[in-house]
């Protein structure tokens, strides 16, 4: 079976129309559009064939996209093993990516546009040259936002010595020159972290990570709380989509105030085992803290293609069970006052509870 065989009827979930596909990166709304990056590698169907490109496409309504040319290229000495994850910003109508340049090391780099499609190196990349000694070799997606006119950059890494997964904070008030402020967030009997995401979110704020416990286990962290004096406390926590076929969520908030989650729903499972890359994007989620509880559901704009029921998701009197090609089944065990679904050909997006809990699963 090929790839087009999987995505001929792949209508609701965003993938590019050939290469290898996986994080979203640099999620914004800019010129009137929503934009998504992702990384790429757009002469291959499966990874490690090139070095990390960043992909590129736009929407107005995250129903109809527009692939558009490949954003950037791993073309300068310091990002020639790599283009990988990070960011987007904008500042005086200028559109920033913020991304992990990766050659002997992993670096930060800086690209910009006016137009949002053709992007400028910063002449004078890397940005951030060299992980901070609270941090580790794994130095890498930068996630950059705006508070109060100042610029903040949280690093994903981790600490061998400290055995912990951590994020490191940096500040900037123009975005091109950082200062290290130190440990954001850490957690301990922990490798390292990944694709971060932070940004203001009403009276308070939103932290997201990739937490990856070891090479094989990993779990994503949503967060809520208070910023103040370079500190982020925690008041909420939540694991919201517990996969088993998610990976890398980006956050971003939208010009209409919203917080939105896109994750990659990875084509790991099916390496060898189709032709192409099935990999794709998921519908964007909105994040909300309701009552002490933090949700992701389905944004309006595509709540539409939400049904009660599919045949793939068998109700149980315990909760309900997805079965998946080769490879164990989903179990769900719990209380269900409310199912939504959300079906793609080969695979499913399953909100429990009015998105107080999120299953996205390959079939």
């Amino acid at each position: 079976m090929t790839r087009d065989d999987y995505l001929k009827d792949l209508k609701l979930h965003y993938h590019p129309a050939k290469g290898w596909v996986n994080d979203p990166n640099g999620l914004v709304y800019f010129q009137g559009y929503y934009h998504i990056f992702y990384q790429h590698s757009p002469n291959y169907e499966k990874p490690w064939q090139e070095s990390m490109h960043w992909g590129h496409a736009r929407t107005k309504d995250f129903v109809t996209w527009e692939e558009l040319p490949v954003a950037l290229y791993p073309d300068q000495e310091y990002d020639s093993n790599g283009c990988w994850s990070g960011t987007a910003i904008v500042k005086d109508d200028t559109l920033y990516l913020i991304y992990a340049s990766v050659y002997l090391s992993q670096t930060v780099s800086v690209a910009y546009s006016k137009d949002g499609i053709n992007f400028t190196k910063y002449e004078n990349n890397p940005v951030i040259d060299h992980y901070p000694p609270d941090g580790s070799a794994d130095f890498r997606d930068p996630a950059v936002c705006c508070i109060n006119g100042t610029y903040y950059c949280v690093m994903a890494s981790g600490n061998p010595e400290a055995n912990a997964a951590r994020l490191l904070l940096y500040k900037s008030e123009d975005i091109l020159n950082w200062n290290y402020v130190g440990i954001m967030k850490e957690w301990e009997n922990a490798k390292i972290t990944e694709c971060p995401s932070f940004m203001q979110a009403g009276d308070k704020f939103l932290l997201s990570a990739s937490v990856c416990v070891s090479d094989s286990e990993h779990y994503f962290n949503v967060m809520y709380g208070d910023f103040k004096n370079d500190k982020f406390e925690i008041e909420y926590s939540a694991e919201i989509d517990k996969g088993p076929d998610q990976y890398a969520g980006q956050a971003f908030r939208d010009h209409l105030g919203r917080n939105l989650l896109i994750t990659w729903l990875p084509g790991w499972s099916y390496a060898g085992a189709v032709e192409k890359d099935i990999g794709c994007m998921s519908v964007p989620r909105e994040l909300k803290l309701i009552n002490g509880k933090i949700y992701g559901y389905p944004v309006e704009e595509v709540r539409f293609m939400l049904k009660d029921e599919d045949p793939c998701v068998k109700r149980t009197e315990k909760g309900f069970i997805v079965e998946r090609n080769c490879r164990e089944p989903l179990i769900y065990e719990g209380e269900i006052s409310d199912l939504k679904i959300i079906r793609d050909e080969y695979l499913v997006e399953i909100f429990v509870n009015g998105g107080e809990e999120v299953y996205s699963v390959l079939l």
